[in-house]
């Protein structure tokens, strides 16, 4: 897993490797990020002979970071002009001016306003993080968006969350010998390798009921939820998926291998729970609908479930008993992912507008005693011992109806296999952003997801990508 790291976590890290050089000081750090920043430089433009670039450069170690990349592509016969951050109002920079623009202004310390200069048709090449966006909460100020950030030691929290991930462009995480031991950090960016380790390994032995999963999904006119759910579940290796869903009278195009039933009027409850033994989780509430006699029946339900569950779409407002308390959740004693995205992650008691993205997931994790995901463009998975997780395999194809209901059925399918509650979630979330991103970019709707589940898993696994 890759740390991500708050700026006081940089701070510290670099202060201590600043430190530890001696009489050198950070000057060998500079060399190591200037000679970074001048390579990344050299492939945007295609070269360094004749290209002209403009650095801006600041009074701190990214400024000392940009003249240095600046000398060496002068070296290399670029023809390169520096300004001071301060020089750049009312600046306007296009094609005629440079091939590059380097934004070494200010670093992760910054805190207050600049008056950067307008760049148009001209790419730009950030020094650790753009200037002028939060390194925590990726909140963007006055700034020149980056098409590419060459990042230090570790990404910054803040190139995750909020306007980061557009201001900051592609990233390259570079290492130039700042250790993060001791650091604190305890966020991590989800890799394929990590995916891959976390997904157990299938025995000689195994047959369907080995990693069978129940689902309670769907409801007049929801019915779609049901579907997607029970075939995700089964392309993400559930053995057996048993799906019940709200009215009798409806009847879902469920797949194939899907064993389905409907479930009684009102209180459908011990219908649910009555054969919970066969299976290893539980996954309930998407398109369910709500109402008082399913939010009694859902909590009966969970009150009484000895296995992992997910909860989802209906199921989360469901599952929050009257008053807005957290008894039934705390009171599991199996483990519980909630997967919310901001609207729902609101009606559980989450703090929604937090800036603090990952805190107040946490926060919520902590008070509810649930492993939380949090949809968004970078997934945040959190559980309530503190461990987090960031996703960033998804993209807009994935803003379409369906595809919550599809990730809810991988992650039941992950528990039912065994795997760890925030590990299961994290590698849902990662390979349901890497099935979707293998779609065409326009047209794809969930079902197209739940096709490419088996690609992105052997993926992972074979290290393909």
């Amino acid at each position: 897993m890759i740390p991500v790291l708050t700026p006081d976590e940089m701070r510290a890290a670099d202060a201590a490797a600043r430190s530890s050089l001696g009489p050198d000081r950070g000057s060998v750090l500079i060399e190591r990020a200037g000679h970074a920043v001048a390579r990344a430089a050299m492939v945007m433009m295609g070269g360094a002979y004749g290209r002209r670039v403009t650095v801006l450069a600041g009074p701190g170690h990214n400024g000392d970071d940009g003249r240095e990349a600046a000398r060496r592509l002068v070296d290399r016969g670029s023809h390169v002009r520096i300004l001071d951050p301060g020089d750049c109002r009312d600046l306007f920079i296009d094609a005629r001016d440079a091939d590059l623009v380097i934004d070494g202004a200010f670093g992760i310390g910054f805190r207050g306003q600049w008056d950067p200069p307008m760049v148009i048709g001209v790419p730009v090449l950030a020094v650790d993080l753009p200037s002028g966006l939060d390194a925590a909460t990726g909140a963007a100020g006055a700034l020149v968006p980056a098409d590419r950030t060459v990042t230090f030691a570790a990404p910054k929290i803040g190139m995750f969350l909020g306007d980061g991930p557009e201001a900051c462009g592609s990233v390259e995480g570079v290492d130039i010998g700042v250790s993060l031991d001791g650091s604190g950090a305890d966020v991590y960016l989800v890799e394929d390798s990590d995916v891959a380790a976390w997904l157990p390994v299938r025995q000689r032995d195994e047959h369907k009921w080995s990693n069978a999963l129940r689902v309670v999904a769907g409801s007049e006119g929801m019915l779609g939820a049901s579907a997607l759910v029970s075939a995700a579940a089964m392309r993400a290796g559930a053995g057996i998926v048993h799906l019940s869903w709200r009215g009798a009278g409806a009847h879902p195009a469920l797949p194939t291998e899907v064993v389905g039933r409907p479930l009684p009027a009102g209180d459908w409850a011990e219908t649910v729970t009555s054969d919970l033994g066969r299976f290893h989780a539980l996954v309930v509430g998407p398109g369910l609908g709500r109402g008082d006699d399913t939010a009694a029946s859902l909590r009966s339900v969970l009150a009484v479930a000895d296995l992992p569950v997910v909860i989802d779409g209906d199921g989360l407002a469901d599952a929050v008993d009257p008053h807005g308390t957290h008894e039934t959740l705390r009171g599991r004693g199996a483990p519980t992912v909630l997967t919310p995205h901001d609207g729902e992650f609101a009606l559980l008691g989450g703090d929604a507008l937090d800036r603090d993205r990952i805190g107040a997931t946490r926060a919520l994790a902590a008070r509810t005693g649930c492993t939380v995901l949090r949809k968004g463009p970078v997934t945040v998975v959190a559980d309530p011992e503190g461990a987090c997780y960031l996703v960033a395999t998804g993209d807009a194809r994935l803003a379409t109806a369906g595809t919550g209901d599809v990730l809810a059925g991988m992650i039941g399918a992950l528990l039912a296999r065994g795997m760890a509650p925030a590990e299961a979630a994290a590698a849902g979330a990662h390979l349901h952003g890497r099935a979707a991103s293998s779609c065409p970019r326009e047209g794809t709707i969930a079902r197209d997801v739940v096709a490419r589940i088996p690609d992105a898993i052997e993926e992972v696994l074979t290290g393909v990508g």
